[in-house]
């Protein structure tokens, strides 16, 4: 699998540089100051990986957690049980009304 994230991280980046490298290109044909054009072609390239390399980004945050968590491969995380927020509350105020004084 890390050859695999390796090679998601290498297309990702030459991808959102090619972005950031065209749209700065073409600021800058207009004329525009250089480092306004470079800030502005960097928030652009943001946005547009954002909406349109989806998978890629979400391939490397798998193989990252992967890496992290030392797992081969995990499908999903198993959710929490239902209503154990509310059974874990419901235990803390019964433990307290235990504790106060009887009337």
């Amino acid at each position: 699998m890390h050859v695999k994230t390796g090679r998601t991280w290498l297309v990702y980046t030459l991808i959102r540089l090619g972005i950031f490298a065209v749209v700065l290109a073409a600021l800058l044909l207009t004329q525009m100051t250089p480092f306004i054009a470079a800030a502005v072609a960097a928030v652009i390239s943001l946005c547009a990986s954002y909406i349109f390399l989806r998978k890629p980004r979400e391939q490397l945050a798998e193989g990252l957690y992967e890496a992290r968590h030392g797992e081969a491969k995990q499908a999903k995380r198993l959710p929490e049980k239902a209503g154990s927020d509310e059974e874990n509350e419901d235990t803390v105020v019964d433990a307290s009304d235990l504790d106060a004084p009887q009337k």
